[in-house]
């Protein structure tokens, strides 16, 4: 097998006319895995994805997909591979596409991607006797069409993927709002912050931070900029979503949380 496969098609529903932008070789160790001992102990996992978008109209116009956006879009694929727990590489795989192809938010504006291909790799699975993966291309319009701006909407909720032990989704803040739950959720919760200026139990969180909660915690997302902004959650073991306008009860314990953005993609100078 090469070591560095082919995702490219060159061409999806859009016409041949689509560039493509790849990420390579993002490792990571996770749980992954059926085997008890894979529940239990992070192994490997390595991935690969690329991105179609549309050809810039003028070369010197670029993309639009900023340099710091690599930095982010890897801190987030990490992110989701660590903390779904995926039990299979196809849900690894599909829950990545689906995420990539989701429109961009508004405090982070690029071009939409239109198609991607994603590889998952499990190096040491077989102990050298071969080495598993998956690879999918999807496309946008399978998931439905973009809105017109290219830009997620303010307020709601983007559902991602769901699968055996976790779900996935995006929530929106609009300026001004609050997130919280309506009632302690029974099961772990995980969330990226995504945009810059949220407050969380009243204190400031930096873009890129990640918190874990365990079972039946209790917290606080307030929005005071003037800029939509967003949270990438994920439930274990099951869907239980942060909804606008509830707040948690008082006394909501100090949080530690950590980093996935590099610094110079947003993130903080270091893993707090």
């Amino acid at each position: 097998m090469s070591e560095w496969p082919n995702l490219s098609r060159g061409t999806d529903a859009q016409g041949p006319s689509l560039d493509v932008i790849e990420l390579r070789n993002l490792a990571v160790d996770c749980i992954v895995g059926l085997y008890p001992r894979e529940r239990i102990a992070a192994q490997p996992l390595r991935l690969d994805v690329a991105l179609f978008l549309d050809a810039p109209k003028a070369p010197e116009a670029g993309h639009r997909l900023p340099a710091a956006h690599d930095g982010r879009l890897a801190g987030e694929l990490l992110f989701l591979l660590e903390a779904c727990r995926f039990k299979v590489l196809e849900s690894a795989a599909e829950t990545v596409a689906r995420y990539v192809l989701l429109p961009p938010l508004p405090e982070a504006p690029h071009a939409q991607v239109r198609a991607a291909t994603v590889r998952v790799t499990k190096p040491h699975a077989l102990a050298g006797l071969a080495v598993p993966s998956l690879q999918v291309h999807r496309t946008a319009e399978e998931f439905g069409a973009p809105a017109p701006t290219g830009a997620a909407a303010p307020g709601g909720m983007d559902f991602i993927h769901e699968g055996p032990g976790y779900s996935v989704y995006r929530l929106h803040l609009g300026p001004g709002c609050t997130a919280a739950h309506a009632f302690a959720p029974p099961g772990e919760q995980v969330e990226l912050v995504l945009g810059a200026g949220l407050l969380l139990n009243g204190a400031p969180v930096a873009r890129g931070m990640a918190f874990h909660w365990p079972g039946g915690s209790v917290r606080r997302y307030d929005n005071p900029t003037s800029t939509p902004q967003a949270l990438l959650c994920v439930s274990l073991p099951r869907f239980f979503p942060l909804v606008e306008g509830a707040w948690p009860s008082a006394g909501a314990p100090p949080v530690q949380g950590r980093s996935y953005y590099p610094a110079g993609a947003g993130g903080p100078s270091a893993h707090r």
